[in-house]
């Protein structure tokens, strides 16, 4: 009992909370309940809109803070609301569990001794997926929830489906979120990880019961169709804006610059063909017609083709924002030698037919298409000449 005090007073001293979303999980949610205030009394639940006898078992624990109202409306909403309610209780962080008794209530140490102003992080619960009762679907959409968080932030995990989390609230004001449902957790982490907030991991246990005693709440396809629109809108910002922004952001930090070419052009491992063959098809993806999804296709085949994915996706952000009036211009300017009449100055006409507009995009494509691949040979050529030379001097400097 002296320890169990121990941790409530680092809970209180580090201004952290439990919270548990809850949805008709009556038969598990007491038990939950009881391993959780054996190390804290900072308990937040939250009852959306259930049906069955959960309001009668947390009338049995009068020291949990509450938070109900009607109908259901998601656990997004729930996780919100419930976020909101613990900032307005002064807490700084909020670590959630879920309600199915799923989660190991010694983990709340890891993720206490984590809690640190210093160092804000959302800290996520790593689940072992091969376990025994793991179901199958879970870990499918695991592994399918961390590629397209891969793609949308650039970070690699282990788990980015478990409900096990550390949130920093304080470094979370003021964000404001569109989803409601299951998806509102892959939504919370990618935005976090744009604004600047360290994703982490951390391992936990994790018990899953046999198929006949489990219950779920996940509705596979709405759900999964929810997720994957989501997906798509955060694809599409992340390849028009996050991605950009950050290149430009590391490209004018004190040393990007200098890690690129000491880092990736001049060391060793790959020969000066296969970097030049990187930057070159790097730079034709990012002048490629398939605006927003060039560096989401530049990796798929650089990976096939066994190109240095980070010469690819680095070059291919020749597609900057700064840069896109001039590669239009200058697509349209190839384009001219495809067609019968130059249209690169169309916008300024009183009178557009539609065949004109035809003719424009043609003339647009197939420029674009002319451009990017002259770019991207003559970007291959120019990196293949320096780095024989350069990497020539380095390697007589160290002998």
């Amino acid at each position: 009992m002296e320890q169990q005090g121990t941790y409530d007073l680092q809970f209180r001293e580090r201004n952290v909370c439990v919270l548990i979303p809850t949805y008709n999980n009556a038969g598990t949610l007491g038990a939950v309940l009881e391993q959780v205030l054996k190390y804290t009394q900072q308990v937040i639940v939250v009852n959306d809109g259930s049906t069955d006898h959960t309001a009668a078992v947390l009338e049995q624990f009068p020291q949990v803070n509450v938070l109900s109202y009607l109908p259901n409306r998601g656990k997004g909403i729930a996780l919100r609301r419930g976020f909101r309610y613990a900032t307005e209780q002064g807490y700084d962080f909020a670590i959630t569990m879920d309600a199915d008794g799923q989660h190991y209530a010694s983990d709340l140490i890891t993720f206490l001794e984590k809690a640190d102003r210093s160092d804000p992080a959302i800290l996520i619960g790593a689940r072992n997926l091969h376990q025994e009762n793991m179901p199958g679907k879970n870990t499918f959409a695991n592994k399918f929830s961390n590629f397209w968080f891969y793609v949308e932030t650039g970070l690699k995990g282990p788990d980015t489906q478990s409900g096990y989390r550390l949130y920093p609230l304080f470094a979370m004001k003021g964000m404001r979120f569109a989803c409601t449902k299951y998806e509102f957790e892959i939504e919370v982490l990618v935005r976090s990880s744009w604004k600047g907030i360290r994703i982490g991991w951390e391992p936990v246990g994790v018990y899953y019961p046999p198929a006949e005693e489990r219950v779920s709440h996940f509705r596979p396809f709405r759900d999964f169709s929810r997720i994957s629109v989501l997906n798509t809108v955060l694809v599409t910002i992340a390849f028009l804006y996050i991605h950009p922004r950050n290149f430009l952001r590391f490209i004018f930090s004190k040393d990007g610059l200098r890690y690129i070419w000491r880092e990736q052009l001049l060391a060793a491992g790959e020969s000066n063909g296969r970097k030049a063959a990187s930057v070159g098809f790097g730079v034709f993806m990012g002048i490629f017609p398939v605006w927003g999804f060039q560096m989401l296709i530049a990796v798929v085949i650089a990976a096939l083709l066994r190109l240095n994915k980070a010469l690819v996706l680095i070059s291919s952000n020749i597609s900057i924002p700064p840069m896109i009036p001039f590669i239009l211009l200058g697509s349209m300017f190839m384009g001219r030698f495809f067609v019968a009449e130059d249209t690169t100055w169309l916008i300024f006409s009183k009178n557009i037919t539609f065949e004109d507009v035809q003719q424009h995009l043609f003339q647009y494509i197939t420029g674009s298409i002319t451009l990017a691949g002259v770019a991207g040979l003559v970007a291959g050529l120019v990196t293949y000449a320096a780095l024989s030379v350069f990497r020539r001097k380095r390697a007589a400097a160290q002998t």
